[in-house]
């Protein structure tokens, strides 16, 4: 299993066993875990015999959290699986297998043989995925074993995991209201579903309200719970940052990823690690810190696309597509003020794209509405622009909103969807 460039055969085979699958049953998502139970019973149960687990939960820095305690335990000696949703480029990128993607004809024989177990019955393509990580997990040799939840928590097929090592629970904003709940501290409920007996559970920043949820679930089910501010604190330093908790304190180097709101996502994964018991040395937490990768996070480009623009531009991509990830990418935009700033949005349907420009908008110079081809759901340019007030420029695709930009030298930020960062990843390859 490797990294390297996709086989276009076999990502066509990929493609024609999950197009199969979305036959068993059209719907996209639906939380439950009984088919995912039923699908696991007869695989033998992996999900009972996986490495150490940390779970992730959260509405924004999931992917992020991830990356560092990927990072972290990598820095450490350790082989780490990890699952995450959704791809960016290729399907195979949700699972990494002791810390390579896994192969297209692993992934293949993997989903093959889950379909063969399912034996025709109604099942969802992310719990067909999910079993088949469980599967590869159990059965690859690693240390750590790191599953990000891939919506909600509580009725979520990565939560099906009996007991893993430590919770972690990331930023909670207004997202997925129409499955979740209307409001911020329904959706926390739901996504404190992961906690679970005996097992720490970590959080970052939240509300008070969000925090007061957390708080009920961890005494309901005798769990520990470590809030940042409270059980422990991460403070920027001039060289870095320093994190605290009841064990003493560790300088860290400034995170790879870029932006502030990543110092909250590094402590996440920080008091994840030291709660969990796992016996990784602060060496080696720091240099996971400090060595994290993941792709559309505050991502600057410099292929194709970002040749694009005259010299001495910038282009950043960056995944933020709620409400609490649009004042995430605000709270960025300020520390850009000595450069106009012109950024290009594309958005998925269903999103709050209002609530999400809103807190953009005062910072942008120009802002332009895309929607590629490709893009997933893609909400029209014309809806986007009415959702910015009038504001917005039709693009309407990103590489014609690029050839439109000029002046003096400027940053370009492309942001609003996943969907749309996988697309431009992808251009600019």
């Amino acid at each position: 299993m490797s990294d390297n460039p996709p086989n276009r055969m076999l990502q066509g085979r990929i493609s024609a066993v999950i197009e199969r699958l979305h036959a068993l049953y059209p719907r996209m998502i639906d939380l439950s875990t009984v088919r995912l139970d039923r699908v696991l019973a007869a695989l033998g149960n992996p999900h009972l015999h996986l490495p150490p687990v940390i779970h992730v939960a959260g509405t924004n820095g999931k992917g992020s959290t991830c990356a560092f305690l990927r990072a972290i335990g990598e820095a450490a000696g350790m082989r780490v699986h990890v699952f995450t949703s959704p791809h960016l480029v290729r399907f195979n990128e949700r699972i990494r297998l002791a810390g390579e993607i896994i192969s297209d004809d692993d992934l293949i024989a993997a989903l093959d043989e889950v379909e063969r177990a399912n034996a025709g019955e109604p099942i969802t393509v992310f719990e067909v995925l999910m079993a088949a990580a469980f599967m590869l997990f159990a059965r690859v040799p690693a240390e750590l074993c790191v599953l990000e939840v891939g919506l909600g928590g509580r009725h979520d097929a990565t939560n099906v995991v009996p007991r893993p090592v430590a919770c972690a629970i990331t930023s909670i904003s207004l997202d997925h209201r129409e499955m979740l709940g209307p409001t911020v501290e329904i959706i926390a409920g739901e996504k404190a579903g992961i906690i679970k007996p005996g097992v720490p559970v970590v959080t970052g920043a939240q509300k008070p309200t969000v925090l007061d949820v957390f708080r009920a679930e961890a005494l309901l089910t005798g769990s520990t719970l470590l809030a940042r501010g409270r059980e422990w604190s991460v403070e920027p330093t001039p060289t870095g940052l320093r994190f605290t908790d009841a064990n003493g304190s560790i300088d860290l180097p400034k995170p790879s990823l870029p932006g502030e709101f990543q110092y909250d996502n590094a402590g996440i994964a920080v008091a994840a690690i030291r709660a969990s018991g796992l016996p990784i040395p602060n060496a080696a937490v720091a240099a996971g810190i400090g060595s994290a990768e993941w792709p559309a996070r505050m991502q600057r480009l410099h292929g194709r696309l970002a040749q694009s623009l005259p010299e001495g531009w910038e282009l950043w991509l960056d995944g933020g597509h709620n409400p609490g990830g649009g004042e995430v990418i605000a709270a960025h935009l300020v520390g850009w003020a000595d450069r106009p700033i012109h950024v290009l949005v594309g958005m998925k349907k269903a999103k709050d794209s209002a609530e999400f420009l809103r807190p953009i908008i005062p910072h942008a110079t120009t802002l332009w509405a895309v929607s590629e081809e490709h893009q997933h759901l893609a909400l029209p340019v014309e809806d986007i622009i009415a959702a910015s007030g009038g504001v917005g420029l039709p693009g309407p695709t990103v590489a014609a909103a690029l050839a439109q930009l000029s002046g003096p030298p400027a940053r370009v930020l492309i942001c609003g969807s996943l969907y749309l960062a996988g697309e431009v990843l992808k251009a600019d390859a």
